[in-house]
């Protein structure tokens, strides 16, 4: 599968830098182990902080697990969920956005592709962490701007999945 991540990112339409190569496979490395990984990824805003979480996102789909990739805004994980559909485009990776804005039927019909493990990367804001939200095999969950979480939301998101490896980002020290 190493290959396989390798390949998505020649695919790029930029060569990741030295410093983002180095933290992938630290995370690649840390996600192989048996005990969960827990990772902060800091950097500036533009850094590339989300391609490394999208290329962690890919290994755990090609692991046969769930990502949940959570936001601390609609319009942020709405910029996530179209970051993602773009990157994971052709490689059979699906994803699912649910937010606490979508209408009923849509975050019914989200929520069931989710436990049902239809959807590979979820994209989403709190509403993750509802009760109700389950997943079918939650093995990466990815915190964008973890400042503007609690621990307990955080700590919330690992909780549905077992062993869940941890990416948290931010752009503040």
């Amino acid at each position: 599968d190493r290959d396989r991540i390798m390949k998505k990112c020649e695919t790029l339409p930029y060569a990741l830098t030295g410093a983002q190569r180095r933290v992938l496979c630290e995370a690649l490395k840390d996600m192989r182990e048996p005990a969960a990984m827990a990772r902060l990824v800091q950097g500036d805003v533009g850094s590339g902080k989300t391609v490394v979480a999208l290329l962690c996102a890919y290994a755990a789909a090609l692991a046969g697990r769930q990502t949940a990739f959570m936001a601390p805004t609609e319009i942020l994980a709405r910029q996530h969920y179209r970051n993602a559909q773009a990157f994971f485009d052709g490689t059979g990776v699906s994803v699912a956005l649910l937010t606490g804005g979508m209408p009923e039927p849509e975050k019914k019909a989200a929520a069931g592709r989710i436990v049902r493990g239809e959807a590979d990367v979820i994209v989403g804001t709190h509403a993750l962490i509802q009760e109700g939200v389950s997943f079918h095999a939650l093995g990466l969950a990815v915190t964008d701007e973890q400042h503007r979480f609690g621990v307990m939301q955080r700590a919330a998101l690992e909780e549905k999945g077992e062993m869940c490896d941890v990416l948290v980002m931010s752009a503040t020290p």
